[in-house]
């Protein structure tokens, strides 16, 4: 009879321990559980900022969408075809600027680098700045259109009532000709749509086009070879 208050003693102490190790591991899968979310929350924010250049550097790679292509020197090959070259111009609604191509069309030998304008005005009373996106169509000729210089390179920031001419410089690839599914091709369309920048011009990290960086690309080309 002496014995059951030290076995009663025991069983709530070994109830009392289990109870321990169960709340431990409770607060510790609890732990796991927020660390877990938490890291997935900042993994989901990280692909987010990710996608976006992601995306546009495989459009870029890929032509996918009507990408054009960027590049640093001009073709060394010229062919006797030629295709018709299309201009468009658009503005997001929030951007205050007139803007639109100098030349509707012109017609180029393939592989031949060419020299068109666009021009923009800010029709209002006070500074603004905008981003030009682009694409060509048909979607497939954005691997073949290649741009050597152009105001979409950069930001724009334009004052009040000013008046800008953006210059492009383009070629289209000689390989455009192999492609099968392009084959009596006769036009492209080359596309831009101007936003405006969320951030004020004057804080904004934005890198104008120049009047001086305008005369440059507004240059005679240098004869190939």
């Amino acid at each position: 009879m002496i014995e059951k208050p030290e076995k009663t003693e025991t069983i709530q102490e070994n109830a009392a321990a289990d109870t321990a190790v169960e709340q431990a591991y409770n607060q510790r899968s609890n732990r796991i559980v927020a660390i877990s979310c938490v890291s997935f929350f900042v993994a989901m924010i990280g692909m987010a900022y990710a996608a976006v250049p992601l995306y546009q550097m495989f459009c870029q790679v890929t032509g996918y969408g009507g990408t054009t292509q960027r590049v640093e020197q001009m073709s060394d090959t010229i062919l006797d075809q030629t295709v018709k070259v299309r201009f468009d111009a658009n503005v997001s609604g929030g951007l205050p600027w007139d803007f639109k191509p100098v030349q509707r069309e012109v017609t180029v030998r393939i592989g031949e680098t060419t020299i068109i304008n666009y021009e923009a005005k800010n029709i209002s009373d006070r500074p603004t700045a905008g981003r030009a996106t682009f694409n060509v169509s048909p979607d497939l000729t954005g691997s073949y259109f290649n741009k050597v210089q152009c105001f979409c390179f950069t930001d724009t920031t334009l004052a009040a009532g000013e008046t800008m001419e953006m210059p492009v410089m383009f070629f289209v690839d000689p390989d455009i000709v192999k492609e099968k599914d392009l084959k009596g091709l006769t036009t492209i369309t080359l596309s831009y749509t101007f936003f405006p920048l969320d951030k004020e011009p004057a804080n904004a990290a934005v890198q104008p086009v120049t009047s001086q960086k305008k005369a440059e690309l507004a240059a005679p080309i240098k004869p190939l070879g």
